[in-house]
């Protein structure tokens, strides 16, 4: 894990097409923001958790019957 230290408003850019910029500074935490390719998905971790986490609950749930009629929508 790389650690930067930066102050407010300045920037971290990562490739040529991202760059975050610290927004704001305050007791209760940091604000930042995210310019990216809008075909990037940016996800907070604890949302993407849940999301895995849903995802595996459904698939526990699913029938074979419904596996093998979502293959063929996916292969169409």
């Amino acid at each position: 894990m790389l650690i930067l230290s930066r102050k407010e408003n300045e920037e971290i850019l990562l490739g040529n097409d991202i760059k975050i910029t610290v927004v704001s500074i305050s007791k209760s935490g940091v604000k930042i923001g995210i310019e990216a390719p809008k075909n990037m998905m940016i996800l907070r971790s604890e949302l993407s958790n849940e999301i895995k986490a849903k995802n595996t609950e459904a698939s526990k749930h699913a029938s074979d019957e419904n596996l093998t009629e979502l293959s063929k929508k996916i292969e169409k």
